[in-house]
């Protein structure tokens, strides 16, 4: 009996988790809004509901059960039932961290996207509270039907196949935007998709996935070949207004402007959106289900992409501890949600179970410990009291040219949770 009872449990939660075709259209509802606050204050201003023609994402799994990013959206219906949810984070997120915070108010532009409802539905936003758990902070109710629902992709450009492994919602979909390419330099833009398409492959786990995943460019030009340098007085003219020093970082190559970016990648199907920088200069960024950004143009771009990637799909956390830019990032006592660094407040929902028995944790950055997992000191942009997986990975430095296995384990979690 007990058996019994657990197969129809069991059966019943996969029904909620799959039934795509009774609650949603094969397209796009987008929420556009206004984050707003200061460091240690939030609001979420509604802006649009858009309609958009393509549905990228899986219509399986559409209960995130992953439990990464700093928020969460949910869809309820009228029942009260949750049919789809998706952690994500945010650059406001990121900006609360920051010293000026602080010091001012702020509102940056953001936008989740979703299967559109057939019918009503409640959209909650969550917000990861100071223990790290998910608390309500926006909702919104939805009649899909409502002649306000503004129609999208009035923006279309043409959109390129680089890979195709097969059907999009049964696949892992990365679609390349290009920032700083002219109309005569699309021709480029291509050619550095393609190089960076088959240079993923070369890492794992993505090597044994490659069949997972579907690559698509929009071929959208910009004006100028130049992203913005505020400390040198350089001001280009861009499709999506990208700068260098984001939070007064010199290398953080980012756009404030997420709804452009979500208008452009509006032409294809994706899970990630990925943009490619015509520049020279060294930089870029990323932030998980929000966007990865990479400048083209710097020799070591292809080890860029890869470690901003590892950001944007898996939600990993940078595994060195020297950068000044934030503050208070990861609070004492508290286990970051990060898949590949730990407070040791709760270890063992971490890489514990997979450390040998004569590794000391933590574990010294000496030679002797070099090629083992264990727990050093140093992560998350703070030295102190915030430990890494391993001396080294592509996390840490570009040098490194692999991920560790913590960070390998958590890309291939992804990968397959989105691509069934």
């Amino acid at each position: 009996m007990k058996s019994t009872m657990l197969f129809i449990l069991f059966a019943i939660n996969l029904f909620a988790q799959n039934n795509f075709d009774q609650n949603f259209l094969e397209k796009t509802l987008r929420f556009d809004f206004y984050h707003v606050g200061n460091n240690n204050s939030e609001q979420i201003v509604f802006d649009e509901l858009i309609e958009e023609p393509i549905w990228g994402g899986q219509k399986i799994n559409l209960i995130d059960t992953l439990n990464l990013g700093e928020y969460k959206i949910a869809l309820l219906n009228k029942e009260n039932e949750v049919i789809y949810s998706k952690g994500f984070s945010t650059l406001f997120k990121e900006w609360q961290t920051t010293k000026e915070s602080k010091e001012l108010n702020r509102a940056y532009s953001g936008a989740v996207i979703f299967p559109y409802p057939k019918e009503n539905v409640t959209l909650k936003l969550y917000s990861r509270d100071s223990l790290n758990a998910f608390e309500e902070i926006y909702s919104l109710k939805i009649n899909p039907e409502n002649y306000f629902i503004r129609k999208g992709n009035t923006e279309k450009y043409e959109t390129e196949k680089i890979k195709y492994s097969g059907n999009p919602s049964e696949k892992y979909d990365i679609v390349f935007i290009p920032e700083g390419y002219t109309i005569d330099e699309m021709d480029k833009f291509i050619s550095d998709c393609n190089l960076l398409a088959n240079h993923l492959f070369e890492y794992s786990p993505f090597d044994k996935l490659e069949s997972k995943f579907n690559f698509w460019a929009i071929k959208a030009p910009s004006n100028e070949s130049i992203c913005d340098i505020p400390a040198e007085d350089i001001w280009g003219n861009t499709l999506l207004n990208s700068s260098y020093y984001t939070f007064d970082s010199e290398r953080y190559l980012m756009t404030e402007d997420y709804q452009k970016v979500c208008d452009v990648a509006s032409n294809a199907p994706y899970d990630q959106i990925y943009i490619l920088a015509n520049s020279k200069k060294y930089g870029g960024g990323a932030i998980f289900n929000f966007y990865s950004l990479t400048a083209t143009n710097d020799p070591k771009f292809k080890e860029i992409f890869i470690h901003e990637l590892g950001h944007g799909l898996a939600a990993l956390a940078d595994e060195y501890g020297y950068d000044n830019t934030y503050e208070d990032f990861y609070p004492k006592g508290i286990e970051p949600w990060e898949k590949n660094i730990t407070t040791l407040a709760n270890f063992s929902s971490k890489w514990e179970k997979d450390i040998a028995e004569n590794t000391p944790i933590p574990t010294p950055d000496s030679s002797e410990f070099n090629n083992k997992l264990g727990v050093f000191e140093g992560g998350g942009y703070v030295a102190k009291g915030v430990f890494r997986p391993t001396f080294n990975s592509i996390m840490r430095s570009l040098e490194a040219k692999e991920f560790n296995k913590v960070s390998r384990d958590a890309i291939e979690e992804v990968i397959l949770f989105y691509s069934k």
